[in-house]
């Protein structure tokens, strides 16, 4: 499979303020925002930030990639494994656009580049590796049509992020450390943390994804 991640040039000519959804976390002080593909140092600094903006010509992604149904994604970190089940049944497209990318070794490298405590860590983005472009602005060079479904946001939930275009998921991905209820319906949720909670709550930003590969159900 050919993949390839927004230029530098191209990320910086399509990016523009967006004021984020925010709310509050149950159990946590102040506000979070949104799980959007955001370039951290501006998150840190406000509630609006950079995003990456999909231009017209990069293409809608339908995966011919078969799903069994039955497939795991383990996440090796030097902290321990994450392992997740898949929800293929709610969003066919975007789990066999995940088991793509990994099958292809795209995430190998890449960091979790944002750790909200108490509410997501997010990584998936090609330029945490490559330094091609600002890290939470990146993507496969294609998007997916959103597949939003009942889901709701749980600890341990996965789901896609993406930019303000509901059409606009690509690689990046979070996990929620806590209930969201305020997410649900706007992000689409696609699989589940069966096995490694305590790894995802250790995760500091700039872990690095040594591999996520995938595994048939046992």
């Amino acid at each position: 499979m050919r993949t390839r991640t927004l230029s530098r040039s191209v990320a910086a000519a399509a990016a523009l303020a967006l004021s984020l959804v925010a709310a509050a976390v149950p159990g946590c002080s102040g506000a979070r925002s949104a799980p959007d593909q955001m370039h951290g140092a501006a998150l840190s600094q406000s509630s609006e930030a950079s995003i990456a903006v999909f231009p017209e010509e990069v293409p809608v992604h339908e995966s011919d990639v078969q799903v069994a149904g039955d497939e795991v994604a383990v996440i090796v970190t030097e902290k321990g494994e994450i392992r997740i089940r898949f929800f293929p049944q709610d969003a066919p497209n975007h789990v066999a656009s995940f088991i793509e990318l990994a099958r292809s070794g795209f995430y190998d490298g890449t960091t979790f580049h944002r750790v909200e405590p108490g509410f997501v860590v997010q990584g998936g983005d090609p330029y945490s590796k490559t330094g091609e472009g600002p890290v939470g602005t990146g993507g496969p060079g294609w998007r997916l049509k959103a597949e939003f479904n009942d889901r709701p946001h749980l600890e341990g939930t996965v789901a896609m992020a993406r930019a303000q275009d509901p059409d606009s998921a690509g690689s990046q991905f979070y996990i929620c450390l806590a209930p969201a209820p305020f997410l649900d319906g706007k992000y689409t949720v696609f699989g589940e943390v069966v096995d490694g909670m305590d790894v995802v709550k250790r995760i500091e930003p700039g872990d690095v994804m040594v591999s996520v590969r995938i595994e048939r159900g046992r």
